[in-house]
Parts: C-alpha cells; sequence; structure tokens
C-alpha cells in the first residue's frame, strides 16, 4: 500500500464502500459540499443501506475521521522511516517519506481529518473531536524518536519532544493548504524541506546537500 487511497467500490462491506466513498470525496470536495446522495451512489448502496450503517451524515464524518485513522496507522507503521538505527535518523527519514507521498492530485495526498476538522470544528464537535485524535495521534508516534535523539545529543531547551512533534503536523497540515490555495503540490513539497532544515537547525546537524546553496 503507497499511500490511502482510492479503492474499486466493489470491494469491501456496504459499510466499508461508504467509509471509503466518503474518504475520497471529502478530500475532493469537502464534507459540506458531500451528500449522502451522492456517497451512495459511489458506494453502489441504498440510502436505506447507509442509513442502516449511520445514523446521519456526522455520525459518518465521525466514522471516516475513525476509518481514516486506522488506515493512515497501518500504512505509516509500515513505512521505512522506522528503518534507521539513529533516532534523529529516523525523525529526518519520516520528513522525506511525507515528501515523497506528496505526488499526484491534490485529493490524493492530502488529509481527510485535516480537511474535514476546518470546516466543522466549531458546528461538530464530535467529528472535530475524531478529527484531532487522528491528528494528534500521528504526531504523537514522532515523540519517543524525538525524546530519543533530544538525549542522545544533550538538547533541552524551551520546547518539547511532544511540542516539536505537534509542529511537524502543523507544517504538514499548512502544507496541504497551500497547496491547495496555489493548486500546486510543489508549494506542499517546499513547506517539508523547511520543515527538514528546520529540524536539522534545532539537532545541530547540517543541511542535506541537495539544499545547500
Amino acid at each position: 500500500m503507497s499511500r490511502p487511497t482510492k479503492h474499486s467500490p466493489e470491494r469491501g462491506s456496504a459499510r466499508t464502500r461508504l467509509l471509503d466513498a466518503s474518504r475520497d470525496a471529502i478530500r475532493a470536495r469537502g464534507f459540506a459540499a458531500t451528500s449522502v446522495d451522492e456517497l451512495c451512489q459511489a458506494a453502489e448502496v441504498t440510502k436505506g443501506s447507509f442509513f442502516h450503517h449511520f445514523k446521519s451524515k456526522e455520525a459518518l464524518g465521525v466514522a471516516a475521521a475513525q476509518h481514516w485513522a486506522e488506515m493512515t496507522s497501518a500504512f505509516f507503521a509500515a513505512a521505512p522511516y522506522h528503518l534507521p538505527d539513529d533516532p534523529l535518523d529516523r525523525v529526518l527519514a519520516y520528513v522525506a517519506f511525507r515528501k515523497s507521498i506528496v505526488a499526484g492530485d491534490l485529493p490524493e495526498f492530502t488529509c481527510l481529518v485535516g480537511t474535514m476538522v476546518q470546516e466543522v470544528y466549531d458546528i461538530s464537535p464530535a467529528i472535530r473531536d475524531a478529527c484531532g485524535k487522528s491528528i494528534f495521534g500521528h504526531a504523537a508516534t514522532l515523540e519517543a524518536d524525538l525524546h530519543a535523539a533530544m538525549k542522545q545529543r544533550g538538547i533541552s531547551g524551551g520546547w518539547t519532544a511532544e511540542s516539536l512533534a505537534r509542529h511537524t503536523q502543523a507544517v504538514i497540515q499548512g502544507a496541504f493548504v497551500l497547496a491547495k490555495a496555489a493548486n500546486d503540490p510543489a508549494l506542499a513539497r517546499e513547506a517539508i524541506d523547511h520543515l527538514d532544515r528546520y529540524i536539522r537547525l534545532l539537532f545541530g546537524c547540517p543541511p542535506k546537500e541537495s539544499m545547500l546553496p
């Protein structure tokens, strides 16, 4: 699995097909612009089947965020950035991996929960909280390596592994916004390059040769 992307609507149960359809539609058009009828058509299920599995569109949004978290957790757990022995190398490999999967059309690489939470944070606390759990949960997966890298290099200051882990997600989510605003994936890759530089500066590492002037 290269990254979370489209699946054939014939695969899986009606519930799974609806969740996959919601993932693709919301990343392409947003939560508000995605209708129940559209999801039913894409998933090839009846509206009755939709409401059998989800009491409301909001319930679908919560489930979609949870489904996304499950998919992406497995995807990143299997990614190669975990292989280096040095914890800082693992963090930098994570950043490089995030840049490498910025490819294809915007909806294919942008984040479902990041897209949804910007729309609904004030009108649907349930969806907001499900999106937050996904985003902060992913950030937390970087904390152990950041802690180890700080300890290994004697780094201390007015920031923590937890705050830096959250910052990585702020940059990546912001990179998606810039890419959407300009309709240009290159801006997302540019922002992630700056994240790499920032982490290297914090840990006193030289920049990658490809980034040297």
